[in-house]
């Protein structure tokens, strides 16, 4: 069963029809030999690049979809619902995008935009460091000026395509090291690096207990030299377009996450209606009849916050309060439905032989990047204590 959504004109019912056969017809049949395998499915984003998939919320003059935030969120949940590795992947290329599509020059979008946009170039996002995760303010990747290029030097740690991408986006210090600790992220700037890049190299991937089919891996760099026209935004905006930029990617997450959580409930449903005990489907108990309208709730929850950050976005009004709440939600019950479908199924359901204990291993790390949920609760109560109270709201 597809994820579900209200469908608002016969364009998004089309793009979703179109995303759900690839999904049924492509990724379904590979995604648990991937994950198992730990293969990175570089194909795949090729594929989705000439479907015209992975560049929807951006416009169409430099290749893009031109498509509502709100359908491409739409997007992501039905990718979810099948393989949570591509979803994540098609997010961290649309975040990796971000920098360069709002604050490039002309020049800059028109040279690198169409590749991106169309597919031709899969991008990975650097902006954590090994002690600043949650801090991107305290990170220690420096660029230095050398004439008209700039010298990167550094690590970046849990960059997602790490290994496999064509372009990087990285967000470095360009300011004086006597002063920049003291201005917490006042000197950090933003840079396309290319893959190919002397000096550019990545540590092997890392471990993980989920989304294996997705590479997580560090990257080095080593005096990795990029000429000034590379620099997007100017010097010092770095952390405010990197901070932009996540209150995007967090429903980017959010909506994958509630994907995720819907393939298990299709999973578990599908399951509790052909099983049998005590002469009767399990379903029909209502013990288990109960757990999973608790699943159904928690999803159209989650849902519900996605549409409406959504709404804000494409009305160009503040979301970023909302972004954190989508996430928040959406991946903390995604965490709870999979474990849920996990119990539905029973012994059977902490096995390999079913989908289900993947997607719980899957759900946890999304209460962990694009911001923990700790730190979603911090924004969140913050954006609370510093709100104008006269303020007219949507709410």
């Amino acid at each position: 069963m597809p994820a579900r959504h209200v469908v608002t004109s016969d364009e998004t019912a089309d793009l979703l029809r179109l995303v759900r056969q690839i999904a049924s017809d492509e990724l379904a049949p590979r995604a648990a030999e991937a994950e198992a395998e730990e293969a990175f499915p570089r194909d795949v984003f090729r594929l989705l690049g000439r479907t015209g998939l992975l560049g929807l919320p951006y416009g169409e003059e430099y290749g893009g979809g031109g498509v509502s935030y709100a359908d491409y969120l739409r997007v992501l949940q039905e990718i979810g619902a099948v393989w949570a590795s591509v979803g994540v992947g098609v997010s961290v290329h649309a975040l990796s995008c971000y920098p360069l599509v709002t604050r490039g020059t002309d020049e800059q979008r028109k040279r690198w935009l169409p590749e991106m946009l169309g597919g031709d170039l899969l991008g990975a996002y650097c902006l954590s460091e090994p002690h600043a995760g949650s801090d991107p303010a305290a990170m220690r990747t420096r660029a230095v000026r050398d004439g008209e290029d700039w010298v990167l030097t550094g690590a970046k740690a849990w960059t997602t395509h790490g290994g496999h991408a064509d372009f990087y986006t990285v967000m470095a210090r360009t300011g004086d090291p006597a002063t920049s600790s003291e201005r917490r992220g006042g000197d950090i700037s933003c840079f396309l690096v290319p893959a190919d890049s002397p000096g550019l190299t990545a540590d092997a991937p890392e471990r993980k207990m989920g989304l294996t089919g997705s590479a997580t891996a560090t990257m080095r760099l080593d005096g990795v030299r990029v000429s000034a026209d590379r620099l997007i935004g100017g010097e010092g905006e770095g952390l405010r377009i990197a901070l932009s930029a996540l209150d995007s990617g967090r429903l980017g997450i959010a909506a994958v996450a509630t994907g995720l959580a819907q393939g298990a409930l299709d999973k578990a449903v599908a399951y509790a209606q052909q099983r049998e005990t005590f002469g009767k489907r399990i379903i029909d108990h209502q013990g288990l009849a109960f757990v999973l309208a608790d699943m159904e709730a928690a999803i159209e929850s989650a849902r519900a916050t996605l549409e409406h950050a959504a709404y804000l976005r494409d009305s160009g009004l503040p979301f970023a309060r909302e972004a954190s709440v989508a996430k928040l939600v959406a991946t903390d019950n995604a965490m709870r439905v999979t474990t849920d479908a996990v119990q539905v199924l029973g012994g059977a359901g902490y096995t390999k032989d079913f989908p289900v204990e993947r997607y719980m291993r899957e759900a946890k790390v999304m209460q962990i990047f694009e911001g923990t949920n700790q730190i979603q609760r911090m924004v969140i109560s913050r954006s609370l204590d510093a709100s104008d109270q006269g303020t007219i709201t949507t709410r």
